[in-house]
């Protein structure tokens, strides 16, 4: 046996913003002078603070979802189908008027809908139809109370007469589970999301 000590290694302090060459005192030390072990330590307090409050957020999330109601479902199944027609529409004039987002009329303004043609009350069975729902300025949808002669007439050169005669024809009820509408809602939102790269490209 070696009567000579073994002496440590020297290593680099593991505080990025220092990396001093020092001698460590124990095999596990890895900073170079009590002011970088204090770093260490509040760093290290840091990511778990962090981590313990993103499970937490993630717990939260979950009991939300549990205490969803299906009208809660149901409500943000429209909303990810009304932000998709938004965005497919964006580059198209309001389906009732032809306003444009650009236009200096202050009655119509810059904030814009999605207008269902035939509305959810009277064919709730077209609610998440896609033909059936075209962004429409404010002014049209809600001070007009949706202008549907026009639009009727714009829908019809938009998308066809036999196309809004199957809008306007009988439609089977449809009775969406929690699970059909979390998959619609997933459904619109990947599509959305696939417009808005398709115009940051």
């Amino acid at each position: 046996m070696s009567l000579l000590a073994k002496h440590p290694r020297p290593k680099k302090c593991a505080v990025q913003t220092c990396r001093a060459s020092f001698v460590p005192r124990a095999s596990f030390q890895t900073w170079c002078s009590p002011d970088c072990g204090v770093a260490i330590a509040r760093a290290k307090a840091e990511k778990k603070r962090k981590s313990m409050a993103q499970v937490e957020r993630r717990e939260i999330k979950v009991r939300k979802e549990t205490l969803k109601t299906r009208a809660d479902h149901l409500r943000e199944a429209q909303a990810a189908v009304n932000e998709y027609v938004r965005l497919r529409d964006a580059h198209l004039p309001c389906i009732s008027c032809d306003s444009m987002p650009n236009d200096n009329d202050l009655m119509t303004g810059s904030r814009w809908d999605a207008g269902h043609y035939r509305s959810v009350g009277a064919c709730p069975e077209l609610r998440f139809e896609p033909l059936n729902i075209h962004r429409q300025c404010v002014k049209c949808n809600r001070n007009l109370s949706g202008n549907s002669v026009e639009y009727r007439i714009r829908l019809i050169l938009r998308i066809g007469a036999d196309r809004v005669a199957w809008l306007e024809g009988p439609h089977e009820p449809q009775r969406y589970t929690i699970e059909e509408l979390k998959a619609i809602k997933a459904e619109y939102r990947a599509k959305a999301r696939e417009l808005k790269r398709g115009d940051a490209a």
